[in-house]
């Protein structure tokens, strides 16, 4: 079978994996640091299984980590405390 491939690049990458509790939920999140993308974070939600590519700009787009990870306001916004942490 014939691939047509769009990249296929192997970089080295930082990997945090963290455990935390809110007020309302547990948070199990890996965080992978690469240059692969423009400084932002990709953050894994080992319960959920969704994951995104986050930077600042997304931390303050309205209803952006309710929408991508299924939480609540209360919750995303627990959430969003420890990335801007992470992201600045």
């Amino acid at each position: 079978m014939e691939r047509f491939f769009l990249y296929d690049d192997t970089v080295d990458t930082k990997t945090r994996f963290v455990s935390f509790v809110g007020k309302n939920e547990r948070f199990d999140l890996a965080i992978v640091q690469t240059d692969r993308f423009y400084g932002k974070v990709l953050v894994l939600d080992l319960q959920s299984n969704r994951y995104a590519i986050i930077g600042s700009d997304d931390l303050q787009q309205p209803g952006y980590i309710e929408h991508v990870y299924h939480l609540d306001e209360e919750e995303a916004n627990e959430l969003k405390s420890f990335l801007h942490e992470i992201v600045g």
